[in-house]
């Protein structure tokens, strides 16, 4: 479980719960709902894995340029044979399939196998040396407002990537402390060192990419402290210590490694520290180092 998927099952659902649903109208458009204000701009699954070669010659029939931008029809059919999910929908361009919905919104369409439905397709591509892509289909009836444009391309780069990320939890940090009452009580909690500990998920990562150990090692300390000082009673959100874990590993600080993980199995509820990574990652060290089964066990 990732620390976002913690964090949001941690509220007890207090976050705003994402709600999907289609409708066709007469004219055979789709409409979904995202939740308050929701954008029925939807990102295409496959664009860069299976889809990749039916993506690549998509660009290169439209000659698209090294930063390229192409919004096209396309139709989303059913694909009742396909052997992963037998309500996946396909989105096919001139009659090569180009990705697929996902699946949950492939789900929620009204579209029986052999049917089809036209909707737009907007692609992002990055050619040359390293090539990316993301795509999109517009999901609503009128107008396409897109989430991005031609002069507002999606992040296509690791870099790009990594920013984006850290900027959007940046922002649902800073919405929910401005946003008062018991959900801004809640992240003010998990502040330390006026950072909350969901912002540190990406300069960790990125660190770690980089191989600058110690530096990653000193954030998630921070983070740690911040999601004990935010756990409510529950168990510390336990990503960071994983992380801190890892990295002590990695730079042979065997003690220290298991130093973290005892602490975070002190402050996690006996039902929800038995069974879990955590537990099992301190089990496997300890074993390695040769203590005794009580010392395991503390």
């Amino acid at each position: 479980m990732g620390v976002k998927d913690w964090f949001k099952r941690s509220l007890g659902g207090k976050l705003a719960v994402i709600e999907e649903r289609a409708e066709v109208s007469s004219r055979a458009s789709v409409t979904v709902s995202l939740g308050i204000g929701g954008n029925p701009c939807v990102e295409v699954a496959g664009t860069t894995t299976f889809a990749k070669t039916a993506v690549v010659a998509l660009a290169d029939r439209y000659q698209l340029p090294e930063c390229g931008y192409l919004e096209a029809n396309a139709w989303l059919q059913r694909e009742p044979e396909n052997p992963v999910d037998a309500d996946a929908v396909a989105i096919v361009i001139d009659g090569e399939k180009v990705g697929n919905l996902p699946s949950h919104f492939a789900r929620a369409l009204p579209l029986p196998p052999g049917g089809s439905m036209k909707v737009l397709y907007q692609l992002h591509v990055l050619r040359g040396e390293k090539w990316a892509a993301k795509a999109f289909v517009w999901l609503g009836q009128g107008k396409p407002q897109w989430t991005y444009s031609a002069d507002n391309s999606p992040p296509l780069t690791s870099r790009e990537r990594t920013l984006a990320a850290a900027r959007q939890d940046s922002d649902m940090v800073r919405e929910a402390l401005e946003g008062g009452g018991d959900r801004a009580a809640q992240f003010q909690r998990g502040m330390y060192q006026g950072v909350h500990y969901l912002q540190l998920v990406e300069p960790i990562k990125q660190l770690k990419r980089e191989n600058r150990l110690e530096e990653a090692l000193a954030l998630c300390y921070q983070a740690i402290r911040g999601a004990e000082q935010g756990r409510e009673g529950r168990e510390p959100a336990p990503w960071y210590t994983e992380q801190a874990a890892i990295v002590h590993r990695k730079l042979g600080q065997y003690q220290e490694e298991i130093a973290v993980l005892e602490r975070w199995l002190n402050l996690a509820p006996p039902a929800l520290r038995h069974n879990s990574k955590i537990a099992e990652r301190h089990q496997k060290c300890t074993a390695s180092r040769g203590l005794p089964a009580k010392e395991r066990d503390a």
